[in-house]
């Protein structure tokens, strides 16, 4: 068991497809979803896109109102478990509200994701600003 540097940390973000989302809603019960993303150096990027949801009044967006604080998680599983890994980020996200920030989010996003190069994300998309990384190597 060994813990991975930031440039192993962010070379595993990059080459993940998919991460798990924790908000925090304000009763106090933690909302884990799916996500796609596109990472920087600084920030993670997210957008609710056209894939069928039951409302656009999105819990995870309510709760980032609420409160900024998230937890962003990526991981590999498999049956050899020398070969488990997770990382994790821990941030402050915000709903974007400048136009040119949303254009490059949503540009980021349909770059890493040729679905979205045909239906692109409507947003609203958010950022999640870094404040911290840590990881976990079987190996």
């Amino acid at each position: 068991m060994t813990s991975i540097d930031t440039f192993e940390m962010r070379r595993r973000i990059q080459s993940a497809r998919v991460a798990r989302l924790a908000t925090m809603g304000g009763d106090g019960r933690p909302h884990i979803v799916p996500i796609t993303f596109a990472p920087t150096d600084d920030a993670l990027y997210f957008a609710v896109d056209q894939k069928p949801k039951k409302s656009g009044d999105l819990k995870r967006l309510r709760n980032i109102e609420a409160n900024p604080a998230v937890s962003f998680l990526v991981d590999h599983y498999e049956d050899d478990w020398s070969r488990l890994w997770w990382v994790r980020v821990d941030g402050r996200a915000r709903i974007i509200t400048d136009e040119a920030e949303l254009e490059t989010a949503i540009t980021l996003l349909c770059r890493r994701y040729p679905q979205y190069r045909s239906a692109r994300p409507v947003g609203p998309a958010v950022a999640i600003e870094i404040e911290r990384m840590t990881g976990w190597s079987a190996s």
